[in-house]
């Protein structure tokens, strides 16, 4: 043995069986260098994701033979007499049983999007050949998951994206979430958060993948929000495939109710037929049906109409005694729900003109219905759909009480704005709001009810506002001297 190298004694070797090993071994070579070249030639051409090599090597091997690694491929010029390292107790000692760095042999191979979705679809077909479970089939997995990942890149690339984009009326806003995962309103697929960029518009919630910005088709449905916002009245308008000619409404591909060569999907509130692209049977309240037939069932309809309707959803757009004044009388929630706006409108004027109420803000407690401060009228959809629930009558009936008590009870001002009935001149001080109270529509003066219709004659501060009219047209100087 050489100065400073154990001897071949205290060195584990194992001798090939039909070899000599007598050959004398190079001058100058110790141990450690020996076990550095060999570690380097195992990390430039061992590929711990194939296995086949390895594999073949122990099929050929003789009953009780151990692994070993030809001399020959080495081109390393070893003694005879060196004896072969068992290779997986020599692979454990170099830590090269699992290589973390090198990439699978072929994996990126592939340089264009064509050979690369090639390369996905025969290591799919190699997956399901390969045992369940087995070592093969797991490596086969990662290999895929590799190509797809490159073939990612190159579908998507990483070029910083603007933060907005203006497209057919629709503002996009660059999304920075990537843990949420969203689908595609243009392809239908899913926007990986991850790997891919994607854009919201901030008007209509479109969702899109940044390479699906350029063809889009469909204008935001906000702009037709504010250029027309009335709701379709007739509960599904049908007309038939015939007159699409037998194509998507929106993006105008070839449908039929057969499924060839798309599934035609009638939407129910435009009655118009979509492709499965355009329509993924989304569910909404139908407008028509709610006037018409005081139906709340959700309908299948397109995903335009989706958020056409979700943008409407909250605006007083519906007048429902020109449309359907019948409702009225078949559904007594409406009822209450008119009275109620009505009395908010008799209160408005005492509350705009109380300086405490406006200093408590008492109208913001509708500011999520500023329509019932305006008018009694107009209702949108989710009123009616509250009114359905039993949430509007409830939340009503206490903003009601809140503005009565100011009024009748803790402002002073507000007090001294009530009316005595100048038919009996008896009782407490009325308010038009009052349930037992009525006004006179001309000169709005209030009296009791019973009082009020009783009476016979004309309501004495209307007689009086016509004395005076009179009396100022024969003589102009009253006014003067008073």
């Amino acid at each position: 043995a050489g100065e400073g190298r154990p001897c071949s004694a205290q060195r584990k070797r194992r001798v090939r069986p039909g070899r000599a090993a007598s050959r004398p071994e190079p001058a100058g070579w110790t141990d450690m260098e020996y076990d550095k070249k060999l570690a380097r030639f195992r990390q430039g051409h061992l590929n711990p994701f194939n296995k086949a090599p390895l594999q073949s090597q122990q099929e050929q091997k003789t009953g009780g033979a151990a692994e070993e690694f030809p001399r020959k491929d080495l081109n390393l010029e070893l003694p005879s007499e060196e004896a072969e390292f068992q290779c997986s107790e020599r692979t454990m000692d170099l830590g090269l049983s699992e290589d973390h760095f090198s990439r699978p042999v072929g994996l990126f191979l592939a340089s264009d999007i064509e050979q690369l979705r090639q390369a996905i679809e025969e290591c799919k077909r190699r997956i399901l050949e390969l045992p369940d479970n087995s070592e093969k089939q797991k490596d086969a997995v990662v290999r895929l998951i590799h190509l797809r990942l490159k073939l990612q890149e190159l579908k998507d690339p990483s070029e910083d994206e603007p933060n907005i984009r203006v497209i057919l009326e629709h503002r996009f806003h660059k999304e920075k979430s990537k843990s949420v995962k969203q689908t595609c309103d243009k392809c239908s697929t899913i926007i990986w958060g991850l790997l891919q960029t994607w854009y919201t518009c901030t008007g209509c919630s479109y969702r899109c993948h940044s390479k699906c910005l350029n063809l889009i088709s469909k204008p935001c449905v906000r702009s037709k929000v504010s250029h027309q916002a009335e709701y379709e009245l007739s509960i599904c308008p049908e007309t038939g495939l015939d007159s699409q000619d037998y194509r998507c409404a929106e993006c105008r591909a070839p449908i039929s109710l057969r499924g060839v060569p798309s599934e035609a999907r009638q939407c129910d509130y435009t009655g118009l037929y979509y492709c499965s692209t355009c329509h993924w049977n989304d569910q909404a309240v139908i407008p028509a049906r709610v006037i018409h037939n005081w139906d709340f069932e959700a309908r299948k309809v397109s995903r335009c109409s989706m958020r056409y309707l979700a943008l409407m959803v909250s605006r007083p757009v519906l007048k429902l005694r020109e449309i359907n004044p019948l409702l009225f009388n078949y559904v007594e929630e409406l009822l209450e729900i008119r009275k109620l706006r009505q009395d908010i409108l008799l209160m408005k004027p005492y509350l705009i003109t109380c300086k405490e109420a406006m200093e408590a803000r008492l109208l913001l407690q509708l500011q999520d219905r500023q329509h019932f401060v305006e008018n009694d009228e107009m209702y949108s959809l989710q009123d009616l759909m509250d009114v359905y629930a039993g949430r509007l009558s409830c939340s009503l009936t206490e903003i009601h009480t809140l503005f009565a008590k100011h009024i009748k009870l803790d402002c002073e001002r507000c007090q001294a704005k009530g009316f005595v009935c100048e038919l009996c001149k008896e009782g407490d001080v009325l308010f038009p709001f009052d349930s037992h109270t009525s006004m006179c529509m001309d000169c709005s003066a209030v009296f009791h009810r019973d009082c009020y219709y009783d009476n016979s004659t004309t309501c004495p501060k209307c007689a009086r506002l016509n004395l005076r009219k009179q009396s100022l047209l024969r003589d102009p100087n009253m006014e003067l001297q008073e």
